[in-house]
């Protein structure tokens, strides 16, 4: 049988190290690289969103008054495209300005223009003159030649106002080409750094393994020394010094769970309320397998198919409240008609409403919403009204409201019955626990206890109380 290489710990750190610096390499390259250019030329239109409003308001005045080419405004327009920077930024020079400004008209007619080439064109038809003389946002990439990606130009526009009007647009236009020595040079700056730091990490990475691999084989020596009976000091580790405290940690850890008192409650709790169904079943088998007439065996075939079906209901309940207590917050919220949720309840609880001639009132403000998951609010709501049913008396009364006030929403479900007896008010919404229903019969004693995980995690309240005739079960939401 073909065995694979024995390869030592340390070098296999060290390899996947050496994996993850190149595919961390390879992805920031490409990623960054990529996006450098399109975050340029962003930052590029902002500011020329800026200077074109800037602009648009100073010029208002002599547009208005029709103006503006024997205006000063023109003439610093043109001297403003005739300076010389002699800038240095970046260590690249700037001896031009790379800013066009032309000013149109309303109907789109060129009336001002810093280079002095298009005055008395119209430029109604292109986007940034057209959109903005319409009240939208105005903007163009164009290229001058097809064939050069870099010949494109950005023209950004700005609307001209005169009493609540616009009388023109104000339009700056930047070269992409004057933006591409500064993409360039970020470029080189970040291939530099990224080769710099992949080989600062992959050495850091050679020394971590080196001493990982080191103290491991400490680690081997003396283990095995100590299975051969050997004296031998325990080895100390100035840099790893988990390795000195690893063997306490895993007894440590082992006493945690062997001594987990809520595992042992839990299951004995559990182990608990399954003997009784299951003695139930046994019992029921036992006696179905003596000659018994056909109403016995009909009888003792639904004790089995009761008992079986709440065992499930046990389990399925379980379940869902294991789910519950996983779950810290709701990760979606959606809001919630409380009153189609509510009517949704109701009409699927009609055979029982009709088998015990129960009369069921629905007050609910069509208003009411809450924020929050819709499936487990109605398995909550579910669960209220099949205890509704439970307790309420035959042909009395089940009555479902829901109210909004500044703080929030009040759902609250309240049946003619027995009252809870005191003594077991303050236990209803403990697991397993559970009052006899009107047959005798006790539930799983586990939908109080979804319904209050359900409320508390759409940060609500639950609150039971006794009334006059029974029992009344009230929800309070906070405010969408």
């Amino acid at each position: 049988m073909t065995r694979w290489p024995r390869i030592p710990l340390g070098l296999r750190l060290f390899f996947l190290c050496f994996i993850l610096v190149v595919i961390t390499a390879y992805m920031v390259r490409k990623t960054v690289i990529h996006e450098l250019k399109p975050t340029v030329r962003q930052t590029t239109e902002e500011t020329l969103v800026d200077m074109a409003n800037l602009l648009a308001v100073l010029a208002e005045e002599d547009v208005a008054s029709g103006r503006i080419a024997e205006s000063r405004f023109a003439v610093l327009l043109t001297a403003y495209g005739n300076r010389e920077p002699q800038a240095k930024i970046w260590d690249v020079g700037k001896n031009t300005i790379n800013h066009r400004i032309y000013i149109t008209d309303k109907n789109g007619i060129v009336i001002a223009d810093s280079w002095q080439k298009d005055v008395g064109k119209d430029y109604s038809q292109w986007n940034d003159v057209y959109l903005t003389l319409r009240g939208q946002y105005g903007a163009r990439s164009t290229a001058e030649d097809p064939n050069d990606p870099l010949s494109s130009v950005m023209h950004v526009a700005a609307p001209i106002y005169h009493n609540g009007e616009i009388i023109g647009s104000v339009t700056v236009a930047k070269s992409n080409r004057s933006i591409q020595p500064f993409i360039d040079l970020s470029k080189r700056n970040v291939l530099f750094w990224l080769v710099w730091m992949s080989v600062i990490i992959l050495v850091a990475g050679a020394l971590f393994a080196w001493r990982t691999h080191s103290a491991l084989n400490k680690l081997e020596n003396y283990a095995l020394k100590m299975g051969q009976g050997e004296k031998v000091a325990k080895p100390t580790f100035r840099i790893f010094y988990e390795y000195d405290t690893l063997s306490d940690a895993l007894e440590n850890m082992r006493n945690q769970l062997d001594g987990k008192q809520y595992v042992e409650e839990y299951v004995q709790t559990l182990t608990h309320e399954l003997k009784s169904p299951l003695s139930a079943i046994k019992g029921a088998s036992e006696i179905l397998q003596m000659p018994l007439p056909q109403e016995k065996i009909a009888r003792f075939a639904n004790n089995i198919e009761r008992e079986s079906d709440r065992m499930q209901s046990l389990i399925d309940k379980l379940l869902e409240l294991a789910r519950l207590e996983k779950r810290p917050q709701l990760e979606t919220l959606v809001p919630i008609s409380l009153n189609d949720a509510v009517d949704e309840v109701v009409q699927a609880s009609d055979a029982r409403l009709s088998a015990k001639a129960i009369i069921c009132n629905v007050a609910v403000d069509e208003g009411a919403m809450v924020l929050g998951d819709s499936f487990l609010l109605k398995q909550a709501l579910f669960n209220l009204m099949d205890n509704a049913l439970d307790f309420v008396y035959q042909g009395g009364v089940i009555e479902w409201q829901a109210t909004r006030s500044k703080q929030g929403v009040t759902l609250s479900v309240s049946n003619t019955g027995p009252q809870i007896p005191d003594y077991a008010m303050s236990r209803l919404t403990e697991r397993f626990y559970s009052l006899a229903r009107e047959n005798g019969m006790k539930s799983t004693g586990l939908g109080l206890n979804f319904v209050e995980q359900v409320v508390k995690l759409h940060r609500g309240q639950l609150e039971i109380a006794n009334q006059d005739n029974g029992v009344k079960v009230t929800l309070f939401f906070p405010s969408v």
